[in-house]
């Protein structure tokens, strides 16, 4: 029986036919808007609850919340595919726009049921979460009751939600109009091409060294000529955020960032202190590659570099079926899930100009579907990723029983679930190698994942952090933005760089993600806390699966630390939690150089 064979382009016409241009999409955004208005006029003649014979009220608001959040999500979703897979749709960034506009009614409108739900008396508070209604939300109404003790009044939130359209989120969209008009000539292969930044970005692991080098000097050329475009982007999302933190009375940049993830300053500090004290065998890892590169230090161009003559590629069917197999050894729902993400074109993976760089996975929720996207071009890094992609998905599977109110489930946790399914398949190619040569290349792709989480994402974490002090005084120059961008990555690459990406600010797309502010430290979270429930199923075997399902089921109603102690029985606000992840990493190290010991 011959396989089907998987489609690389994704199907988007299940949801609104025709595109950017769709009539269906276009009625579902007037739905939308209407919903809005609906909600508006409910929340108006909504009145504080002075007993628990008011929770039928309140779970009917609460009802009508969720109608219209599924419709927004649906519709923005969709619309950010449109602008993914073609960064000149523009008519989809006139449809971002809208979607952007009716995001900030509804967020106005939902602000003043919280508020209105934060007046309750403490002991009418009490009662009404224990009552049928609503028990089962006692978390998420818990969370915006103090959420909402944090803010400003109705009115000045609503000011600065309608401002942002403009003022900020209207950065991150010029941000990506940006990235999106940028063409990269190169010569690749003795090829002339023109290439998008996503196409050339994946030059950085190409087998020989005068490609990933010019590729690297063309885009940096591209940032320096356009560096005052990207310098002043940042400094008006960063200045509109701290305006606004001032305004709330928040000292910390981090508070929002952890507050969203539902974290402690004392877990954070803890996983940063672990990583800190134990970056020697990772630098000792990039001298060995150094060494095995011909250079005497790291290059920032020759991270991503192949160690290996022999390194394996797969072509899309081949990864797709070596992904099916190893999350089959896992557990059958995970294995059922993925088959039908491939069968049914949930991805777009296709290598084609046009594209915006990176990848995500992003839910339509009334559909209870997901789309990935990427660019695959057959490297087990994209076999990487695109596990990782669907590692997203099937969280957003499992939480399919719980209340939609219920599924909001904060980064760090989001990257938890993604970053198991990843390590199914990483452990997995290691296991499956048929040389030494060809482990020696699978190893390293493992441990430029941990170089990444520990290296890579803590140097985003520290220029960042020190941006915004900088920024608290004044617009910062893109001059100092590459100084402070140099010295993050001196720093967290524990000196083992000869040169650095002074430009990666610019480059990165997180910084500019208007939604999720410092997108950098939840990543490292995801990724050693999923390491320890990787171990623990390890360690468990058949029949995890279940007991895993279970725990991505609470990620949304409970602080991080919370999830940690009731599923895995672990204090992760010391650093002896995060020590014992960053071990299992070092084994690999260690490993790593003394497979690399003998090609010396």
């Amino acid at each position: 029986m011959t396989k089907l064979a998987y489609s690389q382009v994704w199907d988007l016409d299940v949801f609104f036919k025709g595109g950017s241009e769709s009539e269906e999409l276009r009625s579902h955004l007037d739905e939308a808007s209407n919903k809005i208005s609906v909600l508006e006029k409910s929340i108006e003649a909504f009145e504080t609850p002075t007993s628990k014979d008011d929770a039928d009220r309140v779970l009917q608001l609460l009802e009508e919340v969720k109608d219209t959040t599924l419709h927004l999500r649906q519709a923005g979703a969709v619309i950010g595919c449109f602008l993914a897979a073609d960064t000149t749709d523009k008519k989809a960034l006139v449809l971002q726009a809208e979607t952007m506009s009716l995001s900030a009614r509804f967020a106005t409108a939902d602000l003043g049921l919280q508020q209105k739900l934060a007046q309750t008396e403490n002991d009418v508070w009490e009662q009404l979460l224990q009552t049928d209604q609503l028990k089962d939300f006692t978390f998420i109404l818990s969370e915006w009751r103090e959420e909402v003790k944090m803010k400003l009044s109705q009115e000045e939130e609503s000011l600065i939600t309608a401002l942002s359209v403009d003022g900020y989120h209207g950065w991150g969209q010029f941000y990506n109009q940006l990235i999106g008009d940028i063409k990269v000539k190169l010569t690749v292969d003795g090829e002339e091409k023109i290439l998008s930044v996503g196409q050339a970005n994946n030059l950085s692991s190409h087998e020989e060294r005068a490609v990933r080098k010019t590729s690297f000097e063309a885009l940096e050329d591209i940032w320096t000529e356009k560096e005052d475009f990207f310098a002043t982007t940042l400094n008006h999302l960063a200045g509109f955020r701290l305006a606004t933190y001032k305004k709330r009375g928040w000292d910390s940049v981090l508070m929002e960032p952890l507050m969203r993830n539902r974290m402690s300053q004392d877990t954070l500090d803890a996983m940063w202190g672990a990583i800190s004290a134990n970056k020697g065998p990772f630098v000792d890892y990039l001298n060995r590659k150094a060494e095995l590169l011909g250079t005497d230090k790291m290059d920032w161009f020759d991270l991503d570099a192949p160690v290996t003559s022999s390194t394996k590629k797969m072509e899309y069917q081949e990864g797709a079926e070596f992904i099916l197999k190893h999350f089959g050894a896992f557990g059958p729902e995970l294995e059922a899930f993925a088959r039908k993400a491939f069968e049914d074109s949930w991805i777009e993976a296709e290598d084609r100009p046009n594209k915006r760089p990176g990848g995500f996975c992003t839910g339509m929720p009334i559909s209870e579907q997901s789309r990935i996207f990427m660019t695959y071009s057959g490297s087990m890094s994209n076999v990487a990723t695109l596990a990782h992609e669907l590692g997203h998905a099937f969280h957003s599977y499992a939480l399919r029983p719980v209340h939609p109110l219920n599924r909001q489930y904060a980064m760090g946790v989001a990257e938890t679930a993604s970053t198991f399914a990843e390590m199914i398949v990483a452990d997995a190619s290691v296991k499956a190698a048929e040389s030494t040569e060809e482990k020696i290349a699978l190893l390293e792709d493992k441990i430029q994942r941990s170089v990444a989480f520990f290296m890579n994402i803590h140097a985003r974490f520290l220029f960042e952090t020190r941006f915004y002090e900088e920024r608290k005084a004044g617009v910062v120059p893109a001059s100092r933005l590459n100084q402070l961008m140099s010295e993050a990555q001196e720093e967290a690459y524990g000196g083992a760089l000869s040169s650095t990406h002074p430009h990666f600010w610019a480059s990165k797309l997180h910084f500019y993600i208007t939604g999720t502010p410092f997108y950098n430290f939840p990543y490292t979270f995801g990724y050693l806390f999923s390491l320890s429930i990787y171990a623990k199923a390890l360690a468990e075997g058949e029949g995890f699966e279940q007991k895993y399902i279970a725990l991505l089921r609470d990620t949304a109603v409970m602080s991080v630390e919370d999830l940690a102690m009731k599923h895995l029985g672990e204090d992760i606000t010391k650093q002896e939690f995060w020590a014992k992840g960053v071990t299992l990493c070092v084994n690999d190290v260690e490993e790593f150089l003394n497979l690399t010991a003998k090609e010396r």
